[in-house]
């Protein structure tokens, strides 16, 4: 099929909503996160998320995924970023995003990184991910025990994908009880960061690893997966042009750094969605559900709880790494990544690879 026709069409039945909870399973546990521990507006970035699920649901008419870029936010979770600094590498990614679509460049960009750096990228973040999330869990047993308990249970079930969500729905039901439930309120004005005061190599070093990862998982594997599952043809340089437009467009407005992702497709997919109306249904859903989300919510929901879900996220995640066509480089840009900082190990890990792809091809 010729690149930019779409045989899709929007639908909204069943399968359809329950497709929609395929993206969510990853989207809420890491927005809630960020929101309990950063200074986002959960309000103004639900309402990011819901309308460009919308936009790029009706763009492409199919179930393409919206969710947070990872490594960003697994490191403003960690503290290694404020929310200054995740805005502006937000933002500065959107500015490559964009100009590595408009030109059709990605393909080039892709070989000089390949998919052991991006599998090792990826396994630092869920290591971080981690590390907070057994933190998080320890300041509460009671809490955390019935987080895992959840977890168990539903994995004895069947429904390990779910459990994310399950165990977030838990922690909103506790968080609900003890706060009540908020009137809803249309969100203001969003909150400005202070991109002034936030160039720094944090900010730099943390744009610098998403990329490694947004171009893998979100632009290269979710074109090869949306071929694989929907015969359709959505180039890697189209879905690069949507993102950067999505960052530069959500950012300013009180989101955060958005990204496509094929894990969010193949969970859309797995749930039952086959058209972009699962993402109309999921964007509805994000709207509705900043009316009512309140600080006073997130104040009572039970940290311990949420570190269970960032737990569940980065074994997800990490797990990835078992695909690396190169597991040892992999996993050492995670360990080093771990022990120094993403941007070091990326770096590292692109030169390492390098050098391995040239010593073999001399063989």
């Amino acid at each position: 099929m010729a690149p930019g026709v779409r045989s899709s069409h929007l639908e909204f039945t069943s399968n359809e909503v329950t497709g929609a909870i395929g993206d969510s399973i990853t989207v809420l546990p890491l927005v809630v996160a960020l929101a309990l521990v950063t200074s986002i507006s959960l309000p103004h970035v639900l309402v990011a998320f819901g309308v460009f699920q919308i936009v790029w649901g009706l763009r492409y008419g199919l179930p393409i995924s919206v969710e947070p870029m990872k490594a960003l936010a697994a490191l403003a979770i960690a503290g290694a970023m404020t929310y200054g600094e995740l805005a502006l590498a937000g933002l500065l990614l959107g500015v490559v995003l964009l100009a590595i679509g408009v030109t059709g460049t990605l393909a080039s960009v892709e070989r000089w990184i390949g998919e052991p750096v991006i599998r090792g990228v990826q396994f630092a973040v869920g290591l971080l991910l981690l590390e907070t999330g057994v933190h998080l869990a320890l300041e509460d047993v009671v809490f955390a025990g019935v987080g895992v308990a959840i977890v168990a249970t539903a994995v004895v079930l069947g429904y390990r994908r779910s459990s994310a969500l399950v165990v977030l729905i838990v922690g909103l039901g506790v968080a609900l009880v003890v706060a009540g439930v908020p009137s809803p309120r249309w969100p203001g004005p969003p909150p400005v960061p202070p991109l002034g005061q936030s160039v720094s190599r944090a900010a730099v070093d943390g744009a610098f690893a998403q990329l490694a990862m947004t171009i893998g998982n979100a632009a290269l594997a979710t074109s090869l997966l949306v071929a694989d599952l929907f015969d359709e043809t959505v180039s890697p340089d189209e879905l690069a042009t949507s993102m950067g437009a999505t960052n530069l467009l959500a950012i300013p407005a009180g989101g955060i750094p958005m990204c496509h992702g094929c894990d969010g497709v193949a969970g859309k997919y797995t749930f039952g969605a086959r058209s972009g109306g699962a993402n109309v249904i999921l964007g509805g859903f994000y709207l509705g559900a900043a009316v009512f989300a309140s600080a006073t919510l997130l104040e009572a929901f039970p940290l311990a709880i949420l570190g269970v879900l960032l737990v569940v996220v980065a074994v997800t995640l990490g797990s990835s790494v078992r695909q690396s066509e190169h597991l040892p480089l992999s996993v050492g840009i995670g360990l080093l990544a771990l022990a120094t900082n993403i941007g070091l190990a990326f770096v590292v890990g692109i030169v390492v690879h390098l050098a391995y792809r040239r010593i073999s091809s001399e063989r």
